[in-house]
């Protein structure tokens, strides 16, 4: 069974690999847009369950951005800043990953899905503290 420190920089070094594939396919000429966003959701995701794991709050598997935010919210009313941005990119985790409910974002809505994902990367790497 892994360590707390362990299991909070297993979740940082997931979301990381999310957010450099997101990168990587913005600097295609031929953007894969859902990929990007997809990408950026699940890199929140798991910034917040590395978050959650360094606040000491048991969370249940879920896709859902706002509901991880609202249970950080417990212990770090700062995070509450995110949560209506953040929470755009809860629908990326499904909706946009099967043909029955297929949505193609745009550029733009790629792009704005990343930098979402950086600023929650940045506010939690600036919070989480050596463990």
């Amino acid at each position: 069974m892994k360590t707390r420190a362990e299991l909070i920089n297993s979740w940082i070094d997931k979301a990381n690999k999310d957010l450099l594939t997101a990168e990587h396919e913005l600097s295609f000429p031929n953007v894969v847009t859902e990929s990007v966003c997809f990408h950026c959701q699940q890199a929140v995701e798991k910034y917040l369950k590395a978050y959650l794991v360094f606040l000491s709050i048991t969370f249940a598997k879920t896709h859902e951005i706002g509901e991880l935010i609202t249970k950080c919210e417990s212990k770090d009313k700062e995070i509450s800043v995110f949560k209506e941005e953040a929470d755009k990119l809860t629908d990326y985790a499904i909706e946009i990953r099967y043909p029955d409910d297929w949505y193609e974002p745009t550029f733009n809505e790629a792009k704005e899905a990343f930098t979402i994902a950086r600023k929650i990367k940045e506010f939690i790497q600036n919070k989480i503290t050596k463990v």
